[in-house]
């Protein structure tokens, strides 16, 4: 668990973290906290812009009633375009218990605005005709989030998947049992950070292609925690992986794969 609360640090959190309870207090988050979070003993909404508003956990969330196929899809999409158009690194994919998510992590925290102009740009050039297909509108920003892995209230399980496995899950995005937490940390040593190159160059294409004149980036108040995983090797296109393809990928990281579903 400590291996897993590292990697989540890494990537997501800040140092002074902060989380909410079902009553609206904010509290900080310490690792006890977030290890009786992860698992299962109470599940808390994490908050992802810190107190002087910086973001640097930028989450996409798609889902709602129906639709989990279109939902994969849509997801795939952006992932791609993620990387095969702005030259980003692959961002991790989620269950959150009823949509699916993609977490993407900055090195460097920026201005909640330039967040949320980033997403939004990203779903209005790469999903332009599917208005209704994202969990929020293109003008909201995921500014708390259930830090996978973490049990729901329905007593399914939100957890960090291989990126290959979604389409598994189009019926029902979540997990009937906890997942291990060595399989999490295998989902997430390979995810990198985002650069703040990368970042400003990508949001300059994204600007650049809505007609928006260019804005810098500004520097964050407080770099994040340097990344020490290891770079993500070149993989398959989300869509493109076979059951194969992902046992082989899990070996490889020394994680023993289970699957979820029952047979009727």
């Amino acid at each position: 668990m400590h291996k897993l609360i590292s990697e989540l640090h890494r990537l997501y959190l800040f140092d002074e973290q902060r989380y909410l309870e079902a009553d609206g207090s904010e509290h900080a988050l310490i690792p006890a906290v977030l290890a009786r979070h992860l698992s299962g003993e109470h599940t808390v909404a994490v908050k992802l812009v810190s107190d002087s508003g910086l973001a640097r956990a930028l989450v996409m969330e798609f889902g709602g009633k129906g639709g989990g196929e279109a939902h994969w899809a849509a997801l795939c999409t952006i992932a791609n375009a993620l990387q095969h158009e702005l030259d980003l690194p692959a961002p991790a994919v989620s269950i959150s218990g009823t949509a699916f998510q993609l977490w993407l992590s900055l090195a460097t925290p920026v201005p909640l605005a330039q967040a949320q102009q980033f997403v939004q740009l990203l779903r209005s050039t790469f999903l332009p005709v599917s208005t209704d297909i994202l969990a929020v509108p293109p003008s909201a920003y995921l500014e708390q989030a259930q830090l996978p892995p973490c049990l729901q209230p329905s007593g399914k399980w939100a957890a960090f998947i291989h990126p290959g496995m979604g389409a598994a899950f189009a019926d029902e995005p979540g997990l009937d049992m906890p997942p291990t937490p060595a399989a999490q940390l295998g989902f997430l040593d390979g995810v990198r950070s985002i650069a703040p190159a990368q970042f400003a160059q990508a949001l300059a294409k994204l600007q650049q292609h809505a007609g928006l004149a260019a804005e810098p980036v500004a520097a964050a108040i407080a770099p994040a925690p340097a990344s020490t995983g290891p770079a993500s090797a070149p993989g398959l296109l989300l869509q493109d992986a076979t059951l194969e393809d992902i046992v082989r990928w899990l070996h490889a990281r020394n994680i023993e794969p289970t699957f979820r579903h029952r047979l009727p």
